[in-house]
């Protein structure tokens, strides 16, 4: 387990973002249009199945702050943590 979990972390190390990717124009999509595209990700997934034109994440975008609101909205506003912290009441 131990060599399998250091053999992934050295392969994460050679990830790179390809720079065109990322753009930091004012136009790009940042925190806001991340958190907005995390929350309607599965609306967005399955009409992207139908139409070719859609796309559930947005490419060139600003980097790490759309990358952060992506995952807010799918966790946080999807209801992902909702779901999951959730207790039952037993009587």
């Amino acid at each position: 387990m131990g060599a399998a979990m250091a053999a992934l972390i050295l392969l994460s190390a050679c990830a790179t973002q390809v720079p065109s990717a990322v753009e930091q124009s004012g136009t790009a999509p940042g925190f806001l249009l991340g958190l907005w595209h995390g929350f309607i990700f599965p609306f967005a997934w399955i009409a992207s199945l139908f139409v070719p034109d859609i796309a559930v994440y947005a490419v060139p975008n600003r980097g790490g702050w759309y990358d952060f609101g992506f995952f807010l909205g799918i966790t946080v506003l999807g209801g992902g943590s909702w779901f999951s912290s959730r207790k039952r009441a037993r009587t």
